[in-house]
């Protein structure tokens, strides 16, 4: 039996050791043959040395360097097509997915089960943001057109088979929580509590937040523009009642003014709703827009292995090819 472990690096280099230390005691302690697959995403502080020298110690270890950072989805993509385990497991480089809990998610997939995410129960975080994180998911989960599981992220260990679901989808911008939840199979989650950085501050700002809540809702589902249209016929039907309720009133008071500061008002609310309509439809066009462009989802500048290098083009195609072969080999 042979796991993969993909963890995706950005601004870690405190932690990338102790990522290291403690995936490969947990895997030791599997008895599994395993690979741990760091994706340096362009990360601007020392990670790169720091992986090249675990790399040359551990020949468990394959680092991935970007040219520059394409995003932790695009990270995890990039690391999932060189894994050759039988199962791979998906962690942030930060250690707020704790690799402790591997185990449990290794028997879970023992059971049966092709997908076991883990299932943020609790965060150490504060009670402001603890509740924005339950409320987007809950929100999500109404919206979304395929059922979700409530506080999952990326952490998550997936079958083979899985992963090469995953990889086979061709959309550009994608959102890797949501995906797997769409192409099935049979999936449970495991609680944990998500603890806090041990190193740094987060790179998740609230924008951040907002822009992956954003991307999650238009990722998968089109309850936005369904809203629009019943925002429309409601406000048609309003406009209606306005009118004429406003003739009315001018043949009961003809000598008082009407109409000047209703007609602000008016032009003001529609004007807000246009607006946003616009901005609604806009946000699904960037979506055909990126994936009509068809660039690729990231570049790797330099692909290291034990103590070899690769840092052509072709080398790394080369290198990509052979563990391509190597994953789709049968498990004995």
């Amino acid at each position: 039996m042979r796991l993969s472990a993909v963890i995706a690096c950005y601004k870690d280099v405190e932690a990338i050791p102790i990522a290291h230390q403690r995936l490969s005691e947990v895997f030791r302690s599997l008895d599994v043959d395993y690979e741990i697959i760091f994706v340096n995403d362009g990360s601007p502080d020392d990670s790169a040395a720091v992986l090249s020298d675990i790399a040359a110690r551990d020949n468990h270890v394959v680092v991935i360097e970007h040219s520059r950072n394409f995003g932790s989805q695009n990270a995890f993509i990039s690391g999932m097509q060189l894994a050759t385990g039988d199962a791979t497991v998906l962690l942030d480089g930060d250690l707020q997915d704790p690799p402790e809990l591997i185990p449990a998610l290794y028997t879970k997939w023992r059971e049966g089960y092709e997908v076991v995410y883990g299932r943020r129960s609790k965060r150490e975080t504060t009670p402001l943001l603890g509740f924005c994180y339950k409320a987007f998911y809950r929100v999500f989960r109404a919206l979304s057109s395929v059922p979700m599981p409530l506080d999952a992220g990326e952490f998550s260990l997936m079958d083979r088979r899985v992963v090469a679901e995953l990889l086979a989808i061709p959309e550009t911008d994608q959102f890797l929580r949501g995906l797997r939840s769409w192409i099935g199979f049979k999936q449970t989650g495991i609680d944990y509590t998500r603890p806090k950085r041990l190193f740094g501050t987060s790179n998740q700002s609230l924008l951040r937040n907002v822009w992956w809540a954003r991307k999650a809702i238009f990722s998968f589902t089109f309850a936005p523009l369904e809203f629009l249209g019943y925002a429309g016929a409601a406000l048609t039907a309003v406009s209606l009642v306005a009118i004429v309720y406003q003739i009315i009133d001018m043949l009961r008071r003809p000598e008082v003014p009407h109409g000047v500061s209703s007609i602000i008002a008016l032009i003001v609310f529609f004007g807000g709703i246009n607006l946003g309509a616009i901005a609604i439809v806009g946000q699904y066009l960037i979506k055909v827009v990126e994936e009509t462009k068809k660039r690729p989802k990231f570049i790797r500048r330099m692909v290291q292995c034990g103590g070899t290098r690769f840092e052509s083009a072709g080398a790394i195609a080369t290198f990509l090819h052979e563990r391509r072969l190597k994953a789709d080999a049968p498990s004995d």
